[in-house]
């Protein structure tokens, strides 16, 4: 029989870090270290970058850098793997002067950085909106001669794209196709995103025709950039060819550009296609998130069209979709539009049943429909019955105690949540005192005015 040693061996303890790590158990990881070291299987430069690369990805840059003086006692040296995972960590919280930092500890170890070393701090520089200082990053590549990747032109298209410099993007992209460089599906995708987003639809639907002459084939991320900008430029039946194309290749295989079609045809008013669709949905059993389906019930709800809202909910929960705090709320409002507050009351006391943790949200909501139909007495009532109260609370309050022209009440609920540290609104500050002044009111109005200045340097 061999022994635990001979059956061990480093590459797979890395295996097994590499698991833990994905697994996000980084203590576990780490453990297994210290026992691989006591049963003599060591770790190498490649153990500890998975635990640094998994630290800087899941904790922080400081926690993944302590890893590396740990390596340097067990007198492994570190690589330019190691740095650029550190460099990535910075990157991802935005710490510009560390990632710098960083590349100067490579060069002073000799460790040269490589083309990910170069992409990632230019990532870094276009994430801060530093787009020119990230092209200078793009040219030294070119001048040092390092062989680049795809993924370099993608991160610098994407960069110039978000930053507003889309026709520069283009102009690069069509330089270097005269170079011999061949675009990725992805390469297209950033450039129609960008152009889709800066309202040049008529380009980004040549770009999606260029593709396929590319011979490329456009996946689901192509066809909903083209979809979704042809809907924000009001080419609705534009927009439903994309999208019938992109059912016909067979694209549509998640619940995302059903709702986005159903979404336009709700907002355009043509409700019986926009239930087509969100039927569809649910009966073909798709994956619908709940911000997604949130979205739909609040639209069906700005549209009056609560018998629809209620029947999704009804079918969304029989399949296992569970609706949140907020689903019930976009519900309790779209009542008090239609002036249902019986019903909106009702649904509020289920919230309670159904043991929701806080419905402070839903009250405001409550609240303020009662407020915006003239029923203030009533959300008076409901106001002085809260256990919690919110800035968003004392503003709808004293807003409709303004509409109502019962300032002096106002004012006095307007001192009371401010001498709380809650913010109000500044209209509604001007509202008060304004108010006070118009109905003879002006020593009340100046006592208010200095008594909110006190307040501010007290809680400031």
């Amino acid at each position: 029989m061999w022994s635990i040693k001979n059956k061990l061996s480093t590459r797979l303890m890395n295996i097994c870090i590499a698991s833990l790590c994905k697994a996000k158990q980084l203590e576990k990881a780490e453990g297994l270290i210290v026992d691989g070291i006591r049963i003599g299987v060591q770790p190498d430069v490649v153990t500890y970058n998975t635990v640094i690369a998994a630290y800087c990805r899941v904790v922080g840059i400081d926690p993944g850098y302590s890893i590396l003086h740990r390596m340097k006692e067990a007198g492994i040296n570190p690589d330019v793997i190691t740095y650029n995972s550190l460099i990535a960590g910075a990157t991802r919280y935005c710490m510009l002067s560390r990632c710098l930092d960083l590349f100067d500890e490579m060069l002073e170890m000799s460790i040269l950085p490589d083309i990910w070393s170069y992409n990632t701090l230019m990532h870094c520089f276009f994430k801060l909106r530093k787009p020119d200082e990230a092209y200078r990053v793009f040219q030294d590549i070119i001048l040092k001669d390092i062989s680049l990747h795809p993924a370099t032109f993608n991160i610098l298209m994407n960069g110039l794209c978000k930053n507003g410099y889309t026709e520069n993007a283009l102009m690069l992209f069509r330089s270097l196709k005269r170079h011999g460089f061949t675009p990725q599906l992805v390469t297209y995708n950033i450039l129609i995103h960008g152009l889709c987003k800066s309202g040049r639809g008529k380009t980004a639907k040549e770009f999606l025709n260029e593709l396929v002459e590319a011979g490329h084939i456009p996946n689901a991320i192509t066809y909903t950039t083209v979809m979704k900008c042809c809907f924000r430029c009001r080419q609705f039946e534009e927009g439903l060819k994309i999208f019938a194309e992109m059912r016909r290749k067979g694209y549509t295989y998640d619940a995302f550009a059903y709702c986005t079609v159903a979404s336009m045809l709700l907002k355009t008013g043509r409700m019986n296609e926009a239930n087509e669709y969100l039927g569809y949905i649910i009966t073909n059993g798709f994956d619908l998130d709940t911000v997604s389906f949130n979205n739909i019930i609040n639209l069906y709800c700005k549209e009056g069209q609560l018998d629809n809202a209620y029947k999704l909910l009804y079918e969304a929960e029989k399949k296992g979709l569970e609706s949140d705090k907020y689903t019930h709320t976009i519900l309790i409002d779209g009542l008090c539009r239609t002036g249902n507050f019986k019903e909106a009351q009702q649904h509020l006391d289920c919230m309670s049943m159904m043991g929701f943790d806080s419905n402070l949200v839903a009250l405001n909501s409550f609240i303020n429909g009662l407020c915006k139909a003239g029923h203030l007495d009533h959300a008076l009532w409901m106001f002085e019955s809260m256990d919690a109260k919110d800035s968003f609370t004392y503003s709808t309050i004293v807003h409709g105690l303004c509409k109502a022209g019962r300032f002096r009440a106002a004012s006095k609920l307007l001192l009371s949540c401010v001498r709380g540290g809650m913010r109000i609104l500044k209209s509604n500050k001007c509202v008060v005192i304004s108010g006070l002044r118009s109905s003879g009111f002006s020593h009340e109005a100046r006592k208010v005015q200095s008594k909110i200045r006190l307040a501010k340097i007290l809680h400031y």
